[in-house]
């Protein structure tokens, strides 16, 4: 006898799924305003839960929940949703070749000029970003080449920075790389391995570099220790200020980077 039929005849409830299920819906809010929330069903969920981070709204359902009830949770707290969905907002959007925009770069928007060309070419120049375009693109050729742009200027901050902190470490990062994180700024692995958030170059420099020192003063102290923190202000008094920034500004900076080096 299989176990749906056993299930039938006994009445038992089915078995409970034991993975995540993730599908996007639309939900219109008390104010008619219809959104798009990433509706995830979650083993391990104990409560209904509404977050928002760089990609959107996310609505955390355990497995007993009906879609019901969280609809209705959504609804019940839209006006904290749109609220935090503002300040997520980068106003940033992907480049369109030939078309009237800006990018974000170092805590300024950076105008962007565009000239035709053989080969797709980004380059800084002294008050703008100029971009050279084929007169056949790829879809996901600019923003990976936008991407590449991103992360050949953060290294190029992170190389004036770096020297003066190594005197002061017991080692060397062992190896440094930059990646699209979701929620951390950086991390660095047991083995030494530093790893940054690509959007930091986006924001000012001076919060940039508190992230470096951040994750370098975890060569000396693994945890969040005050001794830990007597290392970051030695070497950056104003992390405290930069900390603030992040908490102010962190998400609207993810959100951005993700919109412009995303394929189309």
């Amino acid at each position: 006898m299989s176990n749906l039929l056993l299930r039938l005849l006994t009445g038992k409830p089915p078995a409970s799924p034991r993975t995540v299920s993730r599908e996007t819906v639309a939900i219109e809010l008390g104010n008619g305003r219809r959104i798009e929330v990433l509706r995830v069903r979650d083993p391990r969920a104990r409560r209904i839960r509404l977050s928002v981070d760089e990609r959107g709204p996310r609505l955390t359902l355990p497995l007993r929940a009906s879609d019901i009830a969280g609809q209705r949770f959504v609804i019940e707290h839209g006006d904290w949703l749109l609220a935090q969905m503002a300040l997520a907002d980068s106003g940033a959007q992907p480049l369109q070749p030939h078309a009237d925009a800006s990018v974000p770069l170092r805590g300024r928007d950076w105008p962007v000029r565009w000239r035709s060309a053989r080969a797709l070419r980004v380059e800084l120049a002294e008050d703008a970003l100029v971009i050279a375009v084929p007169d056949t693109l790829k879809p996901a050729a600019l923003p990976r080449a936008l991407r590449d742009f991103y992360e050949g200027q953060a290294r190029a901050d992170v190389g004036r920075w770096l020297p003066k902190y190594l005197s002061g470490l017991p080692r060397a990062p062992s190896r440094l790389r930059y990646r699209v994180m979701s929620s951390q700024w950086g991390s660095l692995a047991p083995d030494g391995a530093l790893s940054l958030d690509l959007s930091l170059v986006l924001a000012p420099p001076a919060a940039f570099e508190y992230v470096l020192v951040h994750e370098l003063c975890h060569l000396i102290h693994a945890d969040h220790s005050r001794a830990f923190w007597r290392e970051v202000e030695a070497r950056c008094p104003d992390w405290r200020e930069q900390r603030d920034y992040f908490r102010a500004s962190g998400r609207s900076l993810k959100a951005g980077l993700r919109r412009l080096i995303a394929a189309q």
